[in-house]
């Protein structure tokens, strides 16, 4: 599993996608999943800042979904615009950011990977 850390991981199946959730889950860590397309400007953009992300918090599992590639779990998560940013802690949506907004996803990923690092 330690490779997995300070990456982006792709998910391009959803028995992939589902797999990286229950395992995350079990382990109680934060999970961000990035609801991308590769068509969408914004996304482009924000990618870089995502996984500078990763690198710096490795406590926390950075997903990247394209929501083309995985029509049923944007569906699943009622995602409607991209980019999206979910985040989960024990399987539970703890918070959401639309949009390529990078001050504010920076210091989502912050508060929430300090508060699994204390937990």
């Amino acid at each position: 599993m330690a490779a997995e850390e300070g990456v982006v991981i792709a998910c391009h199946t959803k028995e992939e996608f589902d797999s990286q959730m229950a395992k995350e889950k079990d382990a109680g860590k934060l999970v961000v999943i990035d609801f991308t397309a590769s068509w969408c400007g914004p996304c482009r953009i924000i990618a870089p800042v995502f996984a500078e992300l990763a690198k710096k918090f490795t406590n926390a599992v950075f997903l990247k979904v394209d929501v083309d590639e995985l029509k049923d779990v944007a569906a699943e998560y009622n995602i409607e615009a991209m980019p999206t940013f979910l985040f989960f802690k024990g399987g539970q949506n703890i918070h959401t950011v639309v949009g390529a907004r990078k001050e504010e996803l920076q210091a989502k990923v912050e508060e929430h990977a300090h508060a699994s690092a204390s937990a």
